[in-house]
């Protein structure tokens, strides 16, 4: 196992964790700190995962350099009549990245009519108002359960899709390993 799959398995695990020390001490400033922690590791592990998944399948020959812009977030210049990788970064919607990593290495598109998708975007919303905040936002831990879970079935539909196999982590569900 690479060391970036361990490291993202470790975020998903510390995700998993906080969900459960949120638990432990409801209706305390200590459970929003502890939901909000779970949010956003949550999607630090997703968003490892994918670039995991994505630095993996990167050096196909068969890619075109857009398509290897898309995955390892780089910019993509043409020079003398060609187009070629930059080191500038180029970041891209995450959901989009996922979209494509299913689509291109499975051969099918991913059907958005399924729920985890609907969850997926919802979870994106619920981070992005915790990252971006304007106003304070409500993070319940049904929401954040909510939001894992999504991240925990899309993992699982990219597994499945171009591994076919299930994501190793999605057995434990939302049960953390860990024990801080």
């Amino acid at each position: 196992m690479a060391q970036i799959d361990r490291f993202a398995n470790l975020l998903w695990e510390e995700a998993k964790r906080f969900l459960e020390k949120g638990r432990e001490c409801s209706g305390s400033l200590a459970e929003t700190a502890n939901l909000h922690a779970a949010l956003m590791l949550s999607f630090c592990a997703l968003e490892a995962h994918v670039n995991a998944i994505s630095e993996e399948f990167a050096g196909r020959p068969t890619l075109s350099a857009h398509e290897r812009g898309l995955l390892l977030e780089r910019e993509v210049r043409l020079e003398e009549g060609e187009f070629h990788l930059q080191s500038g970064l180029k970041v891209a919607r995450l959901e989009d990245r996922i979209e494509f990593l299913h689509a291109r290495f499975s051969g099918k598109a991913i059907d958005r009519s399924v729920a985890w998708w609907g969850r997926l975007t919802a979870a994106v919303n619920l981070r992005n108002q915790l990252t971006h905040a304007k106003n304070v936002p409500a993070i319940t831990e049904t929401a954040v359960r909510s939001a894992m879970e999504a991240i925990l079935d899309a993992l699982d539909a990219l597994y499945r899709a171009i591994y076919k196999r299930k994501f190793p982590p999605a057995n434990r569900g939302l049960q953390s390993r860990l024990s801080f």
